[in-house]
């Protein structure tokens, strides 16, 4: 049942194709609470600490519960979409729930929250905020908006405007709630959401503010995006820290209360030697995250919209910046594997992805294996083979008709680019149009790997290739640059799934 839950894309449909009152569903979700034994009222004991945003929301709970954890505190963190196994969704103490817990409590998950007594729980938003299933939280000691932009809109809005009204709605009267700076528009909305329920809206001061007068924070993901993440963060655990009569929850530092866009700042305090290590020690899957191996160096980060891929792109670009030049006489070569699903603009974010400058771009499904036998976290029975197939080949249109683009500044003159047939689906031979040579579509993610890898990495070792998996010429062209490259440079994104399937290859023991 829960594997027809891997993506969302299905209940989206669901919501476009009925359009009925959305506060339904928070209704409904209140009754199936009961049904599992438990009220509403059961989840204030909780102390939860609830955020919503477009971007880094994930991130932004990954750095709170660390930082909560490092006080000794037992902390319980509910998150969506998983990337390897289901049980990632719940963790307690910063560890996904034991398999034969998670079998135990199948139909109980709430009472497993219960059971353990946390100190607290930090909970992601789903989609939006204010018809989230989340939502249903009534008390929580403080919320959290991260940067807001585009995504979901035929759920959630059209425009940031639209889509910040939405996740203002977990704001609640009398509960303190914080904010990274936003455009204009939407942190107006968020302003008047608060006012006209009478909830404490704070914007956060930046990280450097917090790091003034002290020596500067470490913080254990990658890009400078994450900084943000990392600031509301400390405002969040501050908060509850304090809220929860808790000592040592940081010395406020002396300075004059300031508005912003008619929003009060908030406290500027001196980040505690607790609060410090749990920044540094964050981990955040599938985040701005780095696996080195040998010559290969695969750099995962889930970014499915616009604005952050533009993020994606720039930590990906710094870290080629920083890195050691290998000291072997073949070529470094960079190359993209990418997908998108539901309602995002592949084109959009493909075009963004341009100025990495890929030797090869590559493409696939959210499909670990072509059979999904022994594959059952990674399985989605909302979608055929045959739709994610055709909607990759898309993706490799876009592709080549960018590489054109580029190629062609004088678009009267330009070429037509040659459409992507069944040919390139099954990788069989076909004359290599000069504008698409560098750009593949694979039928799973483990057939892209083994030809990323060629055998390289010491870690993800497949049994014997498929038949065919060189006969493209593309395929087997690159292969032989591949097999002699001194460096590989693997950027996987455009979707979290996709990051997903390719951490359950390349880290065999996170499905253990």
């Amino acid at each position: 049942m829960l594997n027809t839950l891997q993506t969302n894309a299905g209940y989206l449909e669901q919501v476009k194709r009925q359009r009925g009152d959305p506060q339904t569903q928070l209704e409904a979700m209140e009754l199936y609470l009961a049904r599992s034994g438990l009220q509403v009222e059961d989840l204030d004991r909780l102390n939860i600490i609830h955020v919503t945003g477009t971007k880094g929301k994930g991130s932004t709970c990954a750095f709170t519960e660390c930082i909560l954890r490092s006080y000794g505190l037992k902390t319980g963190f509910f998150s969506s979409p998983h990337l390897v196994q289901v049980r990632e969704r719940i963790r307690i103490n910063g560890q996904p729930i034991s398999p034969e817990l998670f079998t135990k409590y199948f139909w109980r998950l709430y009472h497993r929250l219960e059971e353990t007594k946390v100190d607290l729980a930090v909970v992601e938003v789903g989609i939006g905020g204010a018809y989230d299933c989340t939502n249903i939280i009534r008390k929580p000691v403080v919320c959290g908006v991260s940067s807001l932009g585009i995504d979901h809109t035929s759920l959630l809005g059209d425009t940031v405007e639209k889509i910040a009204w939405q996740k203002g709605g977990i704001f609640k009267q009398g509960v303190p709630a914080f904010t990274v700076l936003q455009p204009e528009g939407p942190l107006a909305v968020l302003r008047d959401r608060a006012q006209q329920i009478s909830c404490p809206l704070y914007l956060c001061p930046t990280l450097e503010a917090l790091e003034e007068g002290g020596p500067p924070l470490a913080l254990g993901l990658d890009g400078e995006h994450q900084r943000s993440n990392a600031a509301l963060a400390l405002q969040l655990a501050h908060c509850w820290l304090q809220r929860q009569d808790h000592h040592g929850a940081g010395e406020v530092k002396a300075s004059r209360p300031g508005l912003l866009w008619q929003l009060p700042l908030a406290p500027v305090f001196q980040p505690t030697s607790h609060m410090r290590l749990g920044l540094r020690n964050t981990e955040w899957l599938g985040r701005t995250q780095v696996l080195r191996r040998g010559p290969l160096t695969w750099y995962l980060d889930g970014a499915h919209t616009p604005s952050s891929v533009q993020a994606c792109v720039r930590w990906f670009r710094q870290a080629l910046q920083g890195r050691e030049r290998p000291s072997g006489s073949g070529p470094e070569v960079r190359v993209l594997l990418f997908n998108a699903t539901g309602d995002r603009d592949p084109a959009a974010l493909l075009k963004l992805l341009q100025p990495c400058q890929f030797d090869y771009a590559v493409f696939c499904p959210n499909l670990t294996e072509v059979s999904s036998t022994g594959n059952a976290d990674q399985q989605n029975f909302t979608v055929t083979l045959d739709q994610v197939l055709l909607r990759c080949l898309e993706h490799q249109q876009h592709w080549n008709h960018l590489d054109e683009e580029q190629a062609s500044p004088d678009l009267w003159s330009a070429p037509s680019p040659e459409p992507a047939g069944p040919t390139s689906l099954l990788l069989a031979p076909h004359p290599p149009h000069t504008c698409s040579a560098s750009s593949l579509v694979f039928s799973c993610i483990s057939h892209a790997l083994q030809w990323i890898s060629q055998g390289r990495d010491p870690v993800f070792q497949p049994p014997t290739p498929p038949k065919g998996l060189l006969t493209h010429p593309v395929a087997h062209s690159g292969a032989s640059v591949l097999h002699e490259a001194a460096a590989i440079h693997v950027l996987v994104t455009g979707s979290l799934h996709l990051v997903g399937g390719v951490l359950k290859l390349l880290e065999p023991a996170l499905s253990q």
